[in-house]
């Protein structure tokens, strides 16, 4: 916070009293810390950072210092070079002979193409010893050049919270230039030196060192001038955010100075780089909503404009703030992603993909250009970006044949290297549809080969998932199935998350009365009745859908005219059986019609499904997954099920058509009731 930033001015001006910028001509001797970059004091004594503010302004142990020696895991700044380098503004330049040099010169920067050629061979490099080896063949740069640079190392090193090879901030050319980051801090234009800020916690260098002290209290005095650009001040907020987290005062500083300027006036980079920095945590919480939403009306005029990159970037921020009021901006969005479906990596199409789902939206041209695209992805692109694709198809109803068989095809050969996650996710969206594909036999025998090979590494409701999946399409893993009944699995299902909700309940109780109905040879272990659910409808996710009022209304009235009174049919049966009746008939064994209150001499039951929109596919007229098991298991309990689809209901024009349509739906072999 406050107190942090105040510390670090403090120890820059104690900094200041000694004369730290001597450069040392041979490596530093004695037992210091391999990774702490080490400063000189004016007779050539290596010094640390933390003896810097002792009133002897010298290190208290001339064989070694004692902090340095207890703290070897941080990196401090300051850099060790082999010859005198002179500083006079913002460009680096660098010699090959006798190690690395850099000298900061204001006379000759680099023009615009030579930053773009140095930042394209930065971008292909893909170690840092390549990186290096561009440095030093580089005869002159910027310091924004040399801030890339550090952040390129920063791209190819970072793994989690630390370096993968942390000696690599202990060879010469980082240190040097860092040494002339550091020595010229001042000198630093505003954009090379928030880079350079920002790249330095990208590296995990100590808060503390001599560098990032004077970066920030550079940075600060910047800061206080009003002068910096939108973008600027999104790099240094990351930066700051990154060392002192969103309490810090110098963020507020920076929020207080973006709120300031106008959205409509921003360019679309720095429009980005606002979203991307308030989606870093800033912008949580309802915080700063006048100024997302003059964002948002901003955003929805340059969307045309967007590169997948931003789309991506964009639509990930959006997820991240939960701008749910922003549906405009996320469908302009989609639009602009139809574009760029080719284009997008691995990475960019799994966001988009996820944003979508989050957002509830999908769009027909979009949903074209990923059934032409997906058949030549498959089976090279990241296993999570193959999964994303079909649980989004399968998340937002639409069935695509071309899809499915694609992913279907390439799942019987990558399978072995998915997550179990991943594996669960694929096959939930089969069944969720209710579609299997032509190589379904392929497909669910590998799914069986991975049960028997993982099963123990499954999660638990990762597993009653798949296995719930796997009965919709009426695929039975009953060696599997079994397991998920004993008291061991029902106990390690209660302990994960939030415990045995509504809806794992539910699934428990349709895959216990799947084995029974389907599975007649099923001799395993029962679901103890304290585990079974009374009705399969329930509010929110449900394993059934609740009917379509107005479609109901339609055919009750129809019911009333061809029954010849109300009572004559039951409306929203709940049955023994859990599932719910959208309307039930009861007849004797005559074939007469009983009042729907008889409970006696009834001889045959017909369940009407009115299925409306909402129960179908929404591209094709297939029912879910969910309703096709319902009318199955109805049928084996021994109703007749009727099913009166929406589509052929809305035909009708009149009360007549309707009745006439449910005496030949009902009633095909009777004349007259």
């Amino acid at each position: 916070g406050s107190g942090e930033s105040w510390s670090r001015v403090m120890a820059l001006k104690l900094i200041h009293r000694f004369p730290l910028f001597g450069i040392q001509r041979y490596p530093p001797v004695g037992p210091v810390c391999p990774t702490r970059l080490l400063s000189t004091s004016s007779v050539g004594q290596p010094l640390c950072v933390a003896c810097l503010c002792t009133s002897a302004g010298g290190c208290i142990r001339r064989q070694g210092c004692k902090k340095l020696q207890l703290d070897c895991g941080i990196r401090s700044l300051t850099t060790i070079v082999r010859e005198p380098s002179f500083v006079a503004s913002s460009c680096v330049r660098l010699h090959r002979d006798s190690g690395p040099r850099f000298r900061l010169t204001q006379l000759h920067r680099p023009t615009a193409a030579e930053e773009q050629a140095f930042q394209q061979r930065l971008g292909s490099c893909s170690s840092s010893r390549q990186v290096f080896t561009l440095l030093r063949s580089v005869e002159i740069m910027s310091d924004t050049m040399a801030a890339a640079a550090l952040h390129r190392v920063a791209d190819l090193e970072q793994e989690g919270n630390s370096l993968k090879d942390p000696t690599v901030l202990e060879k010469d050319t980082i240190r040097a230039l860092c040494f002339q980051l550091e020595q010229d801090s001042r000198r630093l234009t505003d954009a090379g030196l928030v880079s350079a800020l920002l790249a330095c916690t990208r590296l995990f260098l100590d808060p503390w060192s001599t560098l990032m002290v004077r970066l920030v209290s550079e940075s600060q005095e910047r800061l206080d001038r009003e002068q910096m650009s939108v973008g600027q001040l999104c790099i240094l907020g990351q930066g700051m955010l990154a060392m002192e987290g969103p309490g810090c005062v110098m963020l507020e500083q920076v929020m207080e100075q973006i709120q300031k300027q106008k959205p409509a006036q921003w360019s679309l980079a720095d429009l980005i780089a606002v979203y991307r920095f308030l989606q870093g945590s800033v912008g949580e919480d309802g915080k700063y909503r006048d100024l997302l939403n003059a964002m948002h009306t901003h955003a929805v005029t340059v969307t045309s404009r967007m590169d997948p990159a931003a789309v991506s970037g964009l639509l990930s921020a959006l997820v991240t703030l939960n701008q749910t009021q922003a549906m405009p901006l996320v469908i302009n969005l989609c639009k602009q992603a139809v574009r760029h479906v080719p284009h997008f990596t691995d990475e960019e199409l799994t966001v988009v993909l996820g944003a979508l789902m989050h957002f509830g939206h999908s769009d027909h041209y979009f949903v074209e250009a990923m059934e032409r695209y997906v058949p030549t992805m498959t089976f090279t692109s990241h296993p999570e970006t193959v999964t994303k694709v079909i649980q989004f198809f399968g998340r937002r109803n639409i069935l695509s044949p071309t899809v499915f068989d694609a992913v279907a095809e390439s799942f019987v050969y990558r399978a072995d290297d998915y997550s179990t996650s991943q594996v669960a996710r694929q096959i939930m969206a089969l069944g969720k549809l209710g579609y299997l594909p032509p190589n379904a036999g392929e497909v669910f025998r590998k799914v069986e080969t991975i049960l028997r090979t993982r099963f123990s590494h499954f999660q638990p409701r990762t597993l009653l998932n798949l296995l719930h999946s796997c009965t919709l399409v009426e695929r039975f893993p009953v060696n599997f199935v079994s397991k998920v009944f004993s008291s061991y699995f029902l106990q390690q299902l209660q302990e994960q998350g939030t415990g045995m909700d509504r809806i794992i309940l539910a699934q428990l109780t349709q895959l216990y009365m799947t084995l029974k109905l389907e599975c007649p040879f099923y001799e395993g272990p029962r679901l103890l009745p304290k585990y079974r659910v009374k009705s399969f409808l329930m509010s929110g996710r449900s394993l059934e859908t609740p009917v379509d009022t107005h479609l109901y209304n339609s055919v009750k009235t129809g019911l009333v005219d061809l029954l010849g009174a109300r009572s004559y049919f039951g409306s929203k049966v709940l049955t023994p059986y859990c599932y719910t009746l959208d309307v039930e008939i009861k007849l004797d064994e005559e074939g007469y019609v009983l009042p729907a209150s008889h409970i006696d001499d009834v001889y045959k039951r017909i369940a009407l499904c009115i299925d409306g929109q909402k129960r179908f596919t929404t591209n094709k007229r297939q029912l879910l997954g969910k309703e096709v098991i319902k009318q199955r298991h109805l049928r084996l309990l021994g109703y007749e099920v009727v099913q009166i689809p929406y589509y052929e209901i809305e035909k009708l024009r009149n009360n007549n058509s309707v009745v006439e349509y449910l005496h030949q739906k009902i009633f095909p072999h009777t004349y007259r009731l």
